[in-house]
């Protein structure tokens, strides 16, 4: 059964090519190391109607905007195995180092077994 880890943050829309370039790092060193996908979206359609909207859930600012981000793999252990190689390759390492493009104390995370996969 397929693994997924999602994460919910926000991001200061000033800061959002910074966010682009780091994810995108990000991305390639994850599927290097296994990932089957990773996926990065900023909010587009977020005034709904119903339920509780992102901007509420991530506690938006003025200026910042919602980037809803997953990255699924073939198992739970198999999540496991690919973020231990990822914490230790040299790329993501060096940028633990450096400021974040966005308040990494705001940013929501878990993983996710597969309920329904179509």
């Amino acid at each position: 059964m397929k693994y997924v880890d999602g994460f919910l943050l926000p991001v200061p829309k000033k800061k959002l090519q910074a966010y682009r370039r780091m994810a995108q790092k990000a991305g390639k060193v994850w599927r290097e190391h296994g990932a089957l996908d990773y996926m990065e979206c900023i909010g587009d359609d977020l005034n709904n109607k119903w339920g509780v909207k992102f901007p509420k859930v991530a506690k938006l600012k003025p200026g910042e905007t919602v980037v809803f981000s997953y990255i699924v793999y073939k198992s739970r252990a198999h999540r496991d195995r690919v973020n231990a190689k990822v914490m230790k390759d040299k790329r993501i390492a060096d940028s633990m180092n450096q400021a974040m493009p966005f308040d990494m104390k705001r940013m929501a995370y878990g993983g996710f077994k597969t309920l329904v996969e179509a």
